[in-house]
């Protein structure tokens, strides 16, 4: 008798099945809201930061004073950047220029010729530099160069929206080296016509993702997953113990 007292009077307590399932719907309500603000607050953040990168790279210019610069590094991804660079070259700026990510398929003289660069001045000053597959690599190769050289103060020319990342790459492969940039613009970005021209808004939508990365990896501390040079990257890796095993 007191034992079935006890069970109604706890069955009596128990909240009713439809309360408990308020309480759930509440929470979940409360969770997809507080996800959905903070999606919204990554989102805002994410725009503000691609239009101060824009901005950036918007109001980039070449130095007032390169009398002081000791050398030039040019980095591929198009003919324009190595153009630049040799106009450079050829005006007195720097002692040598390394061209840095060749395809190893171009020979030098082939460079010289399409790029109608003084034969003398290019043979005498230019070095060409074929083992650099991404911006890291170039950071590398040209950290390379610039010890074996002894460079102190070098002139970077790449395209406006490349320079960001490619001085935080080279500022961490060459920390003691000051690297000053020489951008070379194909988009005008000072004006808004940039939004409406797909190729544009997608490169810089790329080299945003990619940059905010590389300041992320650089903030943290976190090494590169490779050199980006294709000596290591055709260097075999090692096998693992869970594959040795199988085998």
């Amino acid at each position: 008798m007191r034992l079935e007292t006890v069970r109604g009077t706890s069955m009596r307590n128990a909240p009713p099945r439809t309360t408990v399932l308020k309480r759930l719907r509440r929470i979940v309500h409360y969770a997809l809201k507080t996800l959905t603000l903070l999606l919204i607050g990554i989102v805002a953040l994410g725009l503000i930061g691609f239009f101060r990168f824009t901005d950036r790279i918007a109001t980039l210019s070449v130095p007032a004073d390169t009398g002081s610069v000791e050398a030039i590094v040019a980095l591929t991804g198009g003919y324009q950047r190595i153009d630049q660079a040799l106009e450079l070259l050829e005006d007195g700026i720097g002692q040598r220029l390394l061209i840095s990510g060749v395809n190893p398929a171009t020979s030098g003289p082939e460079l010289q010729r399409v790029t109608g660069a003084n034969g003398r001045m290019f043979a005498c000053c230019v070095d060409i530099g074929y083992e650099a597959l991404d911006t890291i690599g170039n950071a590398n190769e040209t950290a390379h160069w610039i010890r074996e050289k002894g460079y102190r103060r070098v002139l970077v020319v790449t395209n406006n929206y490349h320079m960001p990342r490619s001085l935080l790459e080279l500022a961490e492969a060459s920390p003691d080296v000051t690297f000053l940039a020489y951008p070379v613009s194909l988009t005008d970005l000072r004006t808004q016509e940039w939004l409406g021209d797909p190729i544009a808004l997608r490169t810089l939508v790329i080299e945003y993702f990619k940059y905010s990365f590389a300041r992320l990896r650089s903030w943290s501390g976190a090494k590169t997953a490779g050199t980006g040079l294709r000596a290591d990257a055709a260097r075999p890796k090692p096998r693992t113990a869970s594959v040795m095993l199988a085998e």
